[in-house]
Protein backbone atom coordinates (compact mmCIF):
# COMPACT_ATOMS: atom_id res chain seq x y z
CA UNK A 1 0.00 0.00 0.00
CA UNK A 2 1.33 3.43 -0.86
CA UNK A 3 1.43 6.54 1.24
CA UNK A 4 1.74 10.21 0.30
CA UNK A 5 2.69 13.06 2.59
CA UNK A 6 2.29 16.77 1.91
CA UNK A 7 4.18 19.22 4.09
CA UNK A 8 2.76 22.70 4.62
CA UNK A 9 4.12 25.55 6.69
CA UNK A 10 1.91 28.34 8.04
CA UNK A 11 2.86 31.98 8.54
CA UNK A 12 3.97 31.31 12.14
CA UNK A 13 6.43 28.62 11.01
CA UNK A 14 4.35 25.72 12.26
CA UNK A 15 4.37 22.65 10.05
CA UNK A 16 1.52 20.32 9.14
CA UNK A 17 2.22 16.96 7.50
CA UNK A 18 -0.89 15.63 5.72
CA UNK A 19 -0.68 11.85 5.33
CA UNK A 20 -2.77 10.03 2.74
CA UNK A 21 -2.99 6.34 1.93
CA UNK A 22 -1.78 3.54 4.14
CA UNK A 23 0.77 3.24 6.90
CA UNK A 24 2.53 -0.09 6.90
CA UNK A 25 6.01 -1.37 7.64
CA UNK A 26 7.34 -0.60 4.13
CA UNK A 27 6.66 3.12 4.30
CA UNK A 28 7.18 3.73 8.02
CA UNK A 29 11.00 3.95 7.78
CA UNK A 30 10.95 6.65 5.05
CA UNK A 31 8.32 8.52 7.09
CA UNK A 32 10.53 8.29 10.17
CA UNK A 33 13.49 9.71 8.24
CA UNK A 34 11.42 12.60 6.88
CA UNK A 35 10.00 13.44 10.32
CA UNK A 36 13.50 13.39 11.83
CA UNK A 37 14.73 15.75 9.10
CA UNK A 38 11.78 18.11 9.69
CA UNK A 39 12.44 18.17 13.43
CA UNK A 40 16.17 18.84 12.97
CA UNK A 41 15.69 21.54 10.34
CA UNK A 42 12.87 23.26 12.27
CA UNK A 43 13.62 22.87 15.98
CA UNK A 44 11.34 25.74 17.06
CA UNK A 45 8.34 24.68 14.97
CA UNK A 46 5.30 22.78 16.16
CA UNK A 47 4.83 19.80 13.82
CA UNK A 48 1.31 18.43 13.45
CA UNK A 49 0.72 15.15 11.67
CA UNK A 50 -2.74 15.23 10.09
CA UNK A 51 -4.06 11.68 9.72
CA UNK A 52 -7.39 12.56 8.05
CA UNK A 53 -6.39 10.96 4.73
CA UNK A 54 -5.05 7.79 6.33
CA UNK A 55 -7.00 4.79 5.03
CA UNK A 56 -5.05 1.84 6.40
CA UNK A 57 -2.78 1.19 9.37
CA UNK A 58 -0.87 -2.08 9.45
CA UNK A 59 0.05 -3.64 12.78
CA UNK A 60 3.79 -3.46 12.10
CA UNK A 61 3.50 0.07 10.72
CA UNK A 62 1.62 1.42 13.72
CA UNK A 63 4.20 0.08 16.15
CA UNK A 64 7.04 1.70 14.25
CA UNK A 65 5.09 4.96 13.87
CA UNK A 66 4.29 5.21 17.60
CA UNK A 67 7.89 4.49 18.55
CA UNK A 68 9.08 7.15 16.10
CA UNK A 69 6.77 9.81 17.56
CA UNK A 70 7.80 8.90 21.12
CA UNK A 71 11.52 9.10 20.28
CA UNK A 72 11.16 12.43 18.47
CA UNK A 73 9.16 13.89 21.38
CA UNK A 74 11.63 12.90 24.10
CA UNK A 75 13.42 16.24 24.20
CA UNK A 76 10.38 18.46 23.76
CA UNK A 77 6.75 18.20 22.78
CA UNK A 78 7.24 19.15 19.15
CA UNK A 79 4.87 16.65 17.51
CA UNK A 80 1.08 16.46 17.70
CA UNK A 81 -1.44 14.27 15.90
CA UNK A 82 -4.71 15.59 14.49
CA UNK A 83 -7.78 14.31 12.67
CA UNK A 84 -7.30 10.76 13.94
CA UNK A 85 -10.21 8.60 12.81
CA UNK A 86 -12.02 6.64 15.51
CA UNK A 87 -10.89 3.23 14.23
CA UNK A 88 -7.24 4.33 14.34
CA UNK A 89 -7.75 6.05 17.68
CA UNK A 90 -8.65 2.69 19.18
CA UNK A 91 -5.49 1.13 17.74
CA UNK A 92 -3.31 3.97 19.07
CA UNK A 93 -4.93 3.64 22.49
CA UNK A 94 -4.36 -0.11 22.58
CA UNK A 95 -0.77 0.17 21.46
CA UNK A 96 0.35 3.01 23.70
CA UNK A 97 -1.91 4.99 25.99
CA UNK A 98 0.77 7.70 26.44
CA UNK A 99 0.31 8.61 22.78
CA UNK A 100 -3.20 9.85 23.55
CA UNK A 101 -1.75 13.00 25.11
CA UNK A 102 -0.30 13.98 21.71
CA UNK A 103 -3.62 13.83 19.90
CA UNK A 104 -5.20 17.24 19.50
CA UNK A 105 -8.63 17.35 21.03
CA UNK A 106 -11.32 17.54 18.40
CA UNK A 107 -14.77 19.02 18.91
CA UNK A 108 -16.62 15.71 18.87
CA UNK A 109 -16.91 15.57 22.66
CA UNK A 110 -18.16 19.06 23.39
CA UNK A 111 -21.72 20.31 23.53
CA UNK A 112 -21.68 22.47 20.39
CA UNK A 113 -22.92 19.82 17.95
CA UNK A 114 -26.54 20.93 18.06
CA UNK A 115 -26.18 24.69 18.53
CA UNK A 116 -27.55 25.32 15.05
CA UNK A 117 -30.65 23.34 15.85
CA UNK A 118 -31.11 24.94 19.25
CA UNK A 119 -30.51 28.60 18.33
CA UNK A 120 -29.91 29.35 14.65
CA UNK A 121 -33.21 28.07 13.34
CA UNK A 122 -35.34 30.15 15.68
CA UNK A 123 -37.12 33.19 14.46
CA UNK A 124 -36.37 36.47 16.15
CA UNK A 125 -39.02 36.78 18.80
CA UNK A 126 -39.06 38.07 22.34
CA UNK A 127 -40.01 34.63 23.58
CA UNK A 128 -36.60 33.05 22.90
Amino acid sequence: MSMKAQVRTDSMGNITVHIEGGLDFDNSLPLKNELQNLAQENPASQITIDLHGLDFVGSSGIGFFVETIKILNQKKEQFKLSNVKSEFLKVFKLYDNDLMSLIEQEFDTDETDDLGQRFANRKRTYQN
